[in-house]
């Protein structure tokens, strides 16, 4: 099997780790979308989305992994992306469990 490979920026990424993460309880409401585009520019935002449709969840991960090894990050670099993420939780007012547990794998991911 090939590897999974990204040519993403940092913006892609981010952009791909919010939907990603928007999508833990498997809907994205519109408060995380807006969460998300308060961050991202609607551009990427779009792009990064269409192709997140296309992945599986496997693809998906690889891919954030992947990115995350390929790009340096500094440790505030880091600590900023991974507050994006927790708003983003927090968007809609609630932290269900299936977003708790969305929380710890991202943030093994990342490596924090």
């Amino acid at each position: 099997m090939k590897p999974i490979t990204t040519n993403w920026n940092k913006k892609e990424l981010k952009a791909y780790i919010l939907i990603y993460c928007a999508h833990a309880d498997f809907i994205e409401n519109m408060y995380e979308k807006e969460s998300i585009l308060l961050i991202v520019d609607k551009d990427i935002y779009n792009k990064m989305h269409k192709e997140f449709d296309a992945d599986t969840d496997f693809q998906r991960i690889q891919k954030i992994q992947y990115t995350i090894d390929t790009l340096k990050y500094s440790k505030k670099q880091m600590d900023n992306l991974r507050e994006d993420v927790l708003e983003l939780f927090l968007s809609d007012g609630k932290f269900n469990l299936l977003e708790e547990n969305m929380h710890r794998e991202i943030n093994k991911l990342l490596k924090l």
